[in-house]
C-alpha cells in the first residue's frame, strides 16, 4: 500500500470533510488519535471542540447562529475502560453504550448507517484505540449514492510502531460531494508529542473550510495523555 504524506494529503485537498488518524509513535510508546472537522455552510463553521468528563464534543460558538444541531452537535471522543472512541457523529455515544452493554464495536455499529444528508449522504466514519494501542476504523456509506443501499468497511490493525491510518469523509469538494473510497491511507507518524503532530495537521488543513482539531498522544504504559484542541473559533 502507498504511504502517503499527511501533510501534503491534506494541503492539496481543499474539502476532506471529516478526518480520523490512528496511529503509534515511532517510538512505540504512545497510541495517536487526531480527529478534524471542516466546514462549507455558516451552520457547520459555527462550532468549536471543547472537553468534557470522558472526551470532547462539539458546541456551537455562537448559539444564535445555530440552524440545525442534529449531525453537527455531537461527542467526537469518549473514553470507557480503557479504550478511546472517536467518531464523526452520534455513533460515538452507539459504540460506548454498546460497550457498557458487553458489545463489540462493530456489533454497534451494525445498528447504523451514512447520514440523512442528502444528497451527500455522508459516510460515518469510526475508529476505537484500545489499551494496548491497537486500534480499529470503521466506514459506513451509502452504495454508489443510493440512499436504500449501504456499505459497511471495518478494520482492525495491530499499531505498528512510527504509522498509521487516515480515514475521512470526502475525496475532495464538490456538488455532492464525493465519498471516501478505498481502504483508510497508511501514513507515517513522525510527531514526537501531540503539540507537535496539531500543528502540523492544523498548518496543513485548508484555511477557508477548517473548523476544530483534536489531537491526543497516549503513554500506552502509564495511560496519561496529551491533548490539543485547536479552534479557528477562539
Amino acid at each position: 500500500m502507498k504511504i502517503i504524506d499527511i501533510a501534503q494529503a491534506l494541503r492539496t485537498n481543499a474539502y476532506p470533510g471529516r478526518g480520523i488518524i490512528l496511529g503509534r509513535s515511532a517510538d512505540n510508546r504512545q497510541a495517536v488519535i487526531a480527529y478534524f472537522i471542516m466546514g462549507r455552510s455558516v451552520n457547520s463553521r459555527n462550532r468549536v471542540f471543547t472537553p468534557t468528563e470522558d472526551g470532547i464534543r462539539t458546541e456551537a460558538f455562537d448559539p444564535s447562529k445555530m440552524v440545525d444541531p442534529s449531525l453537527i452537535i455531537y461527542h467526537p471522543v469518549r473514553y470507557f475502560e480503557g479504550k478511546t472512541i472517536v467518531t464523526n457523529g452520534d455513533q460515538t455515544d452507539t459504540i460506548w453504550e454498546g460497550f457498557k452493554a458487553g458489545h463489540c464495536y462493530r456489533h454497534s455499529l451494525l445498528t447504523r448507517t451514512f447520514e440523512p444528508d442528502a444528497p451527500n449522504f455522508t459516510p460515518r466514519i469510526s475508529g476505537v484505540v484500545k489499551p494496548n494501542g491497537d486500534y480499529n476504523l470503521s466506514i459506513l456509506k451509502s452504495f454508489e449514492g443510493d440512499p436504500d443501499y449501504s456499505c459497511k468497511y471495518f478494520y482492525e490493525y495491530n499499531a505498528k510502531p512510527g504509522f498509521g491510518h487516515f480515514l475521512h469523509t470526502y475525496m475532495g469538494d464538490g456538488n455532492p460531494l464525493p465519498s471516501f473510497e478505498g481502504e483508510p491511507e497508511l501514513m507515517r507518524v513522525e510527531c514526537a508529542t501531540a503539540a507537535e503532530f496539531a500543528d502540523l495537521l492544523w498548518e496543513n488543513l485548508n484555511s477557508d473550510n477548517k473548523v476544530s482539531l483534536f489531537v491526543r498522544y497516549i503513554d500506552l504504559e502509564s495511560g496519561k495523555t496529551e491533548d490539543v484542541i485547536k479552534n479557528v473559533n477562539e
